[in-house]
Parts: C-alpha cells; structure tokens; sequence
C-alpha cells in the first residue's frame, strides 16, 4: 500500500520510489509524488521514518525533507 497524502488544494497523491545510477556509478533512492497509485515508472512505497511531506503553498507540489 503505497503512501497517500492530499494537498491543500483537494488533490490526492502517491508515494513511488525508484532506484536511479548516478554518474560516477552510486546507486540513490529517489522519491516522487503522482496522481496514479500504481505508477508507471516507480514502486509505491510508505513514507519513510527519517522524511516528511512538504508543500509548496503557491502551488500545491509535494515534496521529501529529511526531518529536523
């Protein structure tokens, strides 16, 4: 079940992450919002313990900051 949250302007979305290679070989962990829960280019993951959800007030996009 992948994590949902919903913005401040009314729109549901889905936590996906992906594994991406970096150009000097290191393998990262990228995390995005989208509006389909089954994603099409990621796996719907839970919100990691270490993050939280930010958004941009002006206009509604998500985002992950590590937690303070």
């Amino acid at each position: 079940m992948a994590y949902e949250h919903t913005n401040g302007k009314g729109v549901k979305y889905y936590l996906h992450k992906s594994e991406v290679t970096l150009r000097g070989g290191k393998q990262q962990t990228i995390y995005f919002f989208t509006k389909d829960d089954k994603g099409g280019k990621g796996t719907p993951c839970d919100l990691p313990a270490d993050r939280e959800v930010s958004e941009n007030p002006r206009n509604g996009f998500l985002t992950l900051k590590k937690k303070a």
